[in-house]
C-alpha cells in the first residue's frame, strides 16, 4: 500500500460527519482543531464544517477525493480523523461510498 494512499483518496473526509470533543478546539486550553471551522453539536461536542450535512465534505478539504487531496489543517485536525487507518472499515465504507476500490 502506497503511503500517500489518504492523499490520493479522502473519502473519509467526504463521507462522515467529524464529530470530536469540544476541549479539542483552540478556544480551550491545549486544544488545536481550529474553532472556526467547526460548529456546535451539543454542549459537549464539536463537528467539523461540512461534514454535518449533504453532500459531506470537511471545509479542511482541499482537492478531488479519489484522485489527490489535502487536509488543510492536517497538523491540527480532531481525534477522528488521526485514528481513521487506511483500510480499515471506516476507510473503506467510505471508499464504496465514493466508488473506490477497498484498500487490503
Amino acid at each position: 500500500m502506497s503511503s500517500n494512499v489518504c492523499q490520493q483518496c479522502g473519502a473519509c473526509c467526504a463521507a462522515y460527519r467529524v464529530s470530536f470533543y469540544w476541549g479539542e478546539l483552540d478556544e480551550a486550553p491545549g486544544g488545536k482543531v481550529p474553532s472556526t471551522l467547526a460548529e456546535k453539536v451539543n454542549d459537549h461536542m464539536a463537528c467539523m464544517r461540512g461534514t454535518d450535512c449533504a453532500p459531506v465534505r470537511c471545509v479542511a478539504l482541499g482537492g478531488k477525493v479519489g484522485e489527490s487531496v489535502k487536509c488543510h489543517i492536517y497538523e491540527w485536525r480532531p481525534s477522528p480523523c488521526h485514528e481513521m487507518i487506511p483500510g480499515s472499515d471506516g476507510c473503506n465504507r467510505a471508499r464504496v461510498r465514493w466508488g473506490l476500490a477497498e484498500i487490503e
